[in-house]
């Protein structure tokens, strides 16, 4: 998920727990991705090019990161089965995450951009565990992981208002943004629910993780009021719908209201409504929220319009101002959209493990090739 900030022009132009909340396992997209492994290759390998011997994996060469696109980076990796910077990445959050479970917003290659710390980006290791467990079936990695992933989850709980909705940040002194954001909460939501099947397949029973994303879920379905105002961004429009924190026809009904505001055909999805900026990530992600409520042909031609910001090295335009077709923010190509792009393309498929994962199909009995019962492994 990338910053809800409005992207500059480059020169010269003008982002069950309660039936209510249950995703409905809907037939798998089988043949809807758009990339062939080859293709897949070339992206992976472009992402792993710009990783840092730390492990970190910035937005674009020079730049800074963030635990949650850094996560979105080694789930393409792992799915790609590039396994081993996929585990450097983990690695990395491992060495990097604070004493409470969280990480600051955003980190140079030598240190600390934002020192506040973000319980969305925070919380989103889980699923960037969970994904890579199903991908590569290794139980000594989930179990490596799983003391990052309590931690990271106890300190997004903690973030949790009385509303049901997640105060956004936190200043490093530990006191709470008073505001909470749709996307945010929904993104936690998910990571909430994977985060309690990790628990599980480790042994482990957390019913107060469930209980509190129910809150979150019936915030994001009830309460709007509990958000900080943002319409216009695609993001507030989708992520319900991708993250399950809605019904299904809740969710195809929020989809079909708004797609003619965000949705530019065979161009790609408006990060905001109001502005012809289609970005790469928001419309692969969108197409998985489109692919999780049944909604399959329409997933597949918004995945097919990522292709013209595809470069022939496997990397991604962030995005582009239309109809000039101008690349933006300054002709940057991120790893995280290019991440987006791979990710959307295997769930579409619906041919690995992991595939299911945003439609709601996380249970470890499921898919786990060793499910752990009081913290033994049984093969």
């Amino acid at each position: 998920m990338s910053s809800q900030s409005e992207p500059y022009r480059a020169s010269g132009a003008s982002t069950d727990l309660g039936s209510e909340a249950e995703h409905v396992s809907f037939p798998a997209s089988k043949g809807h991705g758009t990339l062939t492994p080859v293709e897949v290759q070339a992206t992976a390998s472009w992402i792993a090019s710009l990783q840092l011997p730390n492990g970190m994996i910035p937005w674009y060469e020079g730049g800074h990161g963030d635990p949650w696109n850094h996560v979105e980076a080694a789930m393409a990796l792992s799915v790609a089965g590039w396994t081993e910077e996929a585990t450097r990445a983990f690695d990395w959050l491992r060495c990097t995450q604070h004493d409470d479970g969280s990480w600051c917003r955003y980190y140079l290659a030598d240190g600390i951009e934002d020192p506040r710390r973000d319980p969305n980006v925070t919380a989103y290791v889980a699923t960037g565990a969970w994904w890579h467990f199903l991908v590569t079936g290794d139980a000594d990695f989930l179990e490596g992981i799983w003391e990052v992933v309590d931690r990271a989850t106890t300190f997004a709980l903690g973030m949790q208002l009385p509303s049901g909705a997640v105060a956004w940040s936190a200043d490093p002194d530990g006191r709470k943004a008073s505001s909470a954001l749709l996307t945010s909460t929904s993104s936690i939501y998910h990571s909430v629910k994977v985060a309690a099947s990790l628990a599980g397949c480790m042994g482990y029973d957390r019913p107060e993780w469930e209980l509190a994303a129910e809150r979150m879920a019936q915030a994001v379905r009830e309460s709007p009021e509990s958000f900080a105002a943002k319409d216009r961004w695609a993001m507030d429009w989708y992520y319900p719908v991708l993250s399950g924190a809605v019904s299904a026809k809740a969710g195809r009904e929020r989809l079909e209201r708004r797609s003619e505001e965000f949705v530019m055909a065979d161009v790609g999805v408006r990060c905001v409504s109001d502005q012809p900026w289609v970005t790469a990530a928001e419309t692969a992600e969108c197409a998985i929220a489109f692919d999780s409520v049944g909604l399959n042909g329409r997933a597949a031609e918004l995945l097919r319009a990522t292709r013209h910001m595809r470069e022939l090295d496997g990397s991604y335009w962030t995005g582009c101002v239309h109809p000039e077709c101008i690349r933006y923010p300054g002709g940057e190509r991120t790893t995280y959209t290019a991440a987006a792009v791979v990710i959307a393309d295997h769930c579409l498929s619906g041919a690995g493990p992991a595939a299911g994962l945003f439609r709601g199909e996380m249970s470890p009995g499921r898919y786990s090739p060793a499910v752990r019962v009081d913290n033994t492994v049984e093969t």
